[in-house]
């Protein structure tokens, strides 16, 4: 059952608000190829949660070089 417009997994409730979009995105493309309910929303949860740890460290990073770079 894909979800919709503040309709997610129960799992989902205590994620902040971006998480749980996002996690509600790759659940919903994993259901259209077919994956399991239950596969889709643990992987969906997962995928999000490590994009978002990603662009952390990509934000970071740019901080990082920015500091370094002689004025």
């Amino acid at each position: 059952m894909p979800w919709y417009n503040g309709d997610y997994p129960p799992s989902y409730k205590n994620q902040p608000a971006e998480i749980r979009v996002k996690a509600v995105e790759i659940a919903n493309e994993l259901l259209l190829h077919g994956s399991d309910e239950g596969v889709a929303i643990a992987t969906g949860l997962k995928r999000a949660r490590a994009f978002f740890e990603q662009q952390q460290v990509r934000v970071t990073e740019k901080r990082n070089a920015k500091k370094s770079k002689p004025d």
